[in-house]
């Protein structure tokens, strides 16, 4: 009897350890830290670059820099936001420049995935700030761009935003 109580223990040892390892997310053999340690000095300055050009579009919209923002844009630039006017080209998205409220953001997470030498995805999130009277005080989206390197240049080809609740 005493030893059926050791098989049965030892079972459901091994039954439960399996069980917590299923649960466990699959690692892909290297920790964050260590595919930051691991990234090319390419993909590192990439990162950097595009970091440093999200920043200028949201810059250039609290600061109500239409040139700046335009800029960054490539010709067939296309966006969709979260609030259900559907597509907005280049011109249309330049234009909201000059309504724009917002006083501050806080960007997040950015990661920057090379697709090819002249393509990348840019994914972050971003909290962006109302003036205190405002209605809405902050708003809480995850954006993906996609950036486009075109005769030397890198500009922002696509925008989709999706909303935080």
């Amino acid at each position: 009897m005493q030893m059926r109580n050791r098989s049965s223990v030892a079972y459901l040892v091994i039954v439960l350890a399996c069980m917590a390892l299923a649960q466990q997310p699959a690692t892909q053999g290297a920790s964050s830290m260590e595919k930051k340690e691991n990234a090319s000095p390419a993909q590192v300055k990439l990162k950097e670059l595009l970091e440093s050009k999200v920043k200028a579009e949201w810059e250039a919209f609290k600061n109500k820099d239409k040139k700046a923002y335009s800029d960054l844009l490539a010709d067939d630039f296309a966006a969709v936001e979260d609030d259900s006017q559907g597509m907005r080209t280049k011109s249309a998205a330049a234009a909201e420049v000059d309504r724009s409220v917002v006083s501050n953001y806080f960007l997040f997470a950015l990661n920057v995935i090379p697709l090819e030498p002249n393509a990348a995805l840019v994914t972050y999130e971003i909290t962006m700030e109302f003036p205190a009277k405002a209605q809405v005080r902050f708003k809480r989206v995850l954006v993906s761009e996609l950036w486009l390197q075109r005769d030397g240049q890198w500009k922002a080809r696509y925008y989709q935003e999706t909303r935080v609740k």
